[in-house]
């Protein structure tokens, strides 16, 4: 079965993301046109949540592979006009560009990639999978070629080495230089190629990228070598370099394909997630058989049939069968999950035994697969503050290196023109910054990648270095450290008010919020109903003008068949003037234009893992503190339970924001962990935020982490993460900085032969991406 990626479109109440974007083989202006209608760009853009009357749109770029790649890409894009924002990652080669449709298309900010040498494509597209294969296989070829050839000019080369002066005739010396010539035109001219290619797109552009120095060297040292195989007695003939070159070419090239392969593991989470959704669907006609379609043919209300092994196109209900449901990806559950008739199954997840109908209830944007495809695309194409240090000094890195390689010839040149060339060669390949650009996306990346598989949601890669260092979390509790399932267990109610009625009227405000309080209310009034055969009563109140106040509670006109309209109140007793005094239990009131009408108590049940969990953080150094709004002695009894010393209840929203910044300003680092509903401002406004809860509407959460699966315990092994990572980008980060550090005097001075640099600048790169490859381990003792 083939997965392709799909992100959400525009009207997800009609149409369902297109399962395989046109076809753009040759992508030439034509061929991008394509993309300039409403309908395809809608396939991998998204409105943007802060530019007004723009578009988001993700996009992959081929033939980029460093950080002054994604700088020149991005300078390429900002000065098209109508493009507002630019966000590329050189880990990732992933981007998002925010555009204005009033003023471009996508085939001209696109044109303006290709002007420049790279290639832009929809990350949606279903030919780029196969593209990468084929890019895979040339550069497998470029490699093979370049290993053979080296191994023959090697032995050409070995004995000019190993014999004696006069050893060998000038005769035969000469004809061992013309064979090894021979063989290294198809390494210059077909190994090379993509560092030259990328060399001669960087000088006609009047840019650089780091293959601007290494093809440079290729070609000094293979001018050089020619010169001394034509004319023997001339300046440069008393010796070649085409041993060094095939070899420095062979380990250049071994470097980046290893790179590549270890790259597409890191952000093999992320693909997952990202390539869920079939290609096709069965549905039911009107005549009851079955037709495979399009999965953008799909409309809300459709039935169609899921067979073992496929993914669910859109969120359903199930009309017929049993199954197991694999939701690890989107949920953070890792064991199956039953679902039969009666249950509902979400867009992206994976039927694994029976065969089910289901009836389509919301397609694209509207689900939440959609929803963590916007999100781990935006987190996939961040830059942590490391990163963009790093990129901010690579060009300027370059023209340093080209500088001290050009330094480095001037000096040498009057002794001996052909070492002092080959010494410039050296400092063009060894002071290369591949490594230094990947140190901290790699690790990132790695670290993304091995939490969406736990369920763990990265909004922000900066977030995981904001983490390593807090030294505070604050939780909220209801919903957090306490199940988001509550039962009713006593009513109030002022005179004339019956409980019955004033749990329904309640009810019918709490359907219409996501919070855990709410939804409590909603599911026992309907088990009430329900038992009392009231059910079609409860489902004929009819709510508008529905409001909710953080921290306080919902308002909104509730209409009963035959009554008079009511103007309701539910929420905190403050909110609904409430008489009654607190006790043990939680309690939310309702009110009407009289005032308060009832108080339910609710029992509440701390999360089994919140204990572990406690004590884990605080065996890790940090301080712990409880924010609630919640009464003082609903929330003194869960802090005892978990036992956290500093708790504070009755807390509105600024009032909780408040406190959180008189404990930054105190010099704390403060992690803030809620529901996501009510907890927006504190949520924003702490140095990292985490919210739980699988009802949590994403793409309104302010959180920097979403617990998909609303399972408290992977906090700590978040934080455990975090530090892990920041340590690998430091190690990273100063590996890079030593390998420069000894191996720039070395080329200065001759001691660093040019097949030398080539494979410490391969080996430096390739053990940055191995070090940043530990942290993708589910296994986070392995990485200790």
């Amino acid at each position: 079965m083939t997965h392709v990626n799909v992100l959400p479109t525009l009207t997800p109440t009609t149409v369902a993301p297109i399962d395989r974007l046109m076809v753009l083989p040759n992508q030439d202006a034509e061929g991008l046109k394509l993309l300039d209608t409403p309908e395809a760009w809608d396939e991998f853009s998204l409105p943007d949540q802060t530019v007004p009357d723009c578009l988001r749109s993700s996009v992959v770029f081929e033939g980029m592979h460093c950080a002054a790649c994604a700088i020149s890409l991005e300078d390429a894009l900002r000065a098209v006009p109508g493009v507002r924002e630019v966000q590329i990652s050189s880990a990732s080669h992933r981007g998002q560009v925010v555009w204005s449709p009033q003023q471009t298309r996508p085939s001209e900010w696109m044109q303006s990639v290709e002007r420049i040498g790279y290639k832009a494509v929809p990350a949606n597209d279903a030919h780029a999978h196969e593209r990468r294969r084929q890019e895979s296989r040339r550069m497998v070829w470029r490699l093979s070629v370049a290993a053979m050839c080296m191994m023959q000019v090697m032995m050409y080369a070995t004995p000019a080495y190993l014999s004696a002066p006069g050893e060998i005739s000038a005769e035969a010396m000469h004809l061992l230089r013309w064979a090894s010539w021979v063989l290294s035109l198809p390494v210059m001219f077909f190994s090379c190629a993509p560092f030259l290619g990328n060399a001669w797109r960087d000088l006609r552009e009047r840019q650089i990228s780091m293959d601007s120095p290494v093809a440079l060297g290729m070609v000094v040292t293979f001018a050089v070598s020619s010169l001394a195989t034509f004319e023997p007695e001339g300046p440069f003939g008393r010796e070649v370099y085409f041993d060094s070159l095939t070899m420095f070419v062979f380990f250049l090239l071994m470097g980046r394909w290893l790179e590549l392969r270890l790259r597409d593991r890191t952000a093999g989470a992320l693909e997952a997630v990202l390539n869920r959704l079939p290609d096709s669907v069965r549905k039911r006609r009107s005549d009851g058989e079955w037709e495979r379609i399009s999965i953008r043919g799909l409309t809300v209300g459709d039935v169609i049939k899921v067979l073992p092994g496929e993914a669910f196109a859109g969120d359903g209900l199930v009309l017929a069968g049993q199954t197991q449901v694999d939701e690890a990806l989107l949920t953070g559950e890792s064991l199956p999950l039953v679902r039969r008739v009666g249950d509902r199954v979400i867009a992206g997840s994976y039927n694994l035994s029976g065969t089910l109908e289901v009836r389509i209830e919301q397609l694209g944007a509207a689900t939440r697969y959609a929803q963590i495809v916007a999100l781990m695309e935006s987190a996939s194409v961040s830059k942590p503050a490391m990163a963009l240090l790093v990129d901010r000094w690579a060009k300027p890195f370059l023209l340093a290196v080209l500088l001290a390689s050009l330094a480095a010839v001037i000096y040498g040149w009057r002794t001996d023109p052909a070492h002092a060339l080959m010494v410039g060669v050296a400092v063009l390949i060894v002071t290369c910054p591949c490594a230094l650009s990947l140190a901290t996306p790699a690790a990132m990346l790695a670290t993304a990648g091995a939490l969406a598989r736990g369920g763990v949601l990265v909004r922000r890669l900066e977030a995981l270095q904001n983490l390593a260092s807090i030294d505070t979390v604050i939780f909220d509790k209801t919903g957090t450290l306490t199940r988001d399932a509550f039962e009713v267990v006593h009513v109030h109610t002022r005179v004339g008010v019956e409980a019955d009625k004033a749990l329904a009227w309640a009810s019918g405000l709490a359907r219409h919020s996501l919070h855990p309080v709410s939804r409590a209310l909603w599911s026992q009034a309907r088990r009430q109903a329900e038992a009392a055969g009231r059910l079609p009563d409860l489902d004929a109140l009819v709510a508008q003008g529905v409001s909710e106040q953080a921290g306080q509670g919902v308002r909104g006109v509730l209409q009963a068949p035959g009554q008079v309209a009511m103007n309701l109140r539910l929420g905190s007793a403050v909110y609904c003037e409430s008489p009654i005094p607190g006790g043990p239990h939680l309690q939310v009131s309702l009110a009407d234009d009289q005032g308060w009408m009832a108080t339910f108590e609710l029992a509440e049940e701390v999360r089994p893992e919140a204990l572990a969990v406690v004590n884990a953080l605080k065996n890790m150094g940090l301080s712990l503190k409880i924010l609630s709004g919640d009464g003082q002695t609903a929330v003194s009894k869960v802090a005892q339970f978990v036992g956290i010393s500093d708790a504070m209840g009755h807390c509105q929203p600024q009032d909780k924001l408040q406190a959180l910044k008189k404990y930054q300003a105190q010099g704390h680092r403060v992690a803030m962990v809620g529901d996501g509903l009510n907890d927006g401002p504190v949520l924003a406004g702490a140095d990292v935020s985490f919210a739980l809860g699988q009802a949590l509407p994403l793409a309104q959460s302010k959180a920097d982490f979403v617990l998909m699966g609303g399972q408290l315990g992977v906090l700590v092994s978040t934080v455990l993460r975090s530090r892990q990572t920041l340590r690998i980008v430091k190690q990273n980060l100063v590996w890079a900085a030593v390998y420069n550090a000894a191996c720039v005097p070395l080329a200065l001075v001759g001691w660093l032969p040019a097949w030398a640099a080539g494979l410490g600048m391969a080996l430096s790169s390739l053990l940055v991406v191995l070090n940043a490859m530990r942290l993708a381990q589910d296994d986070i003792a392995a990485l200790k």
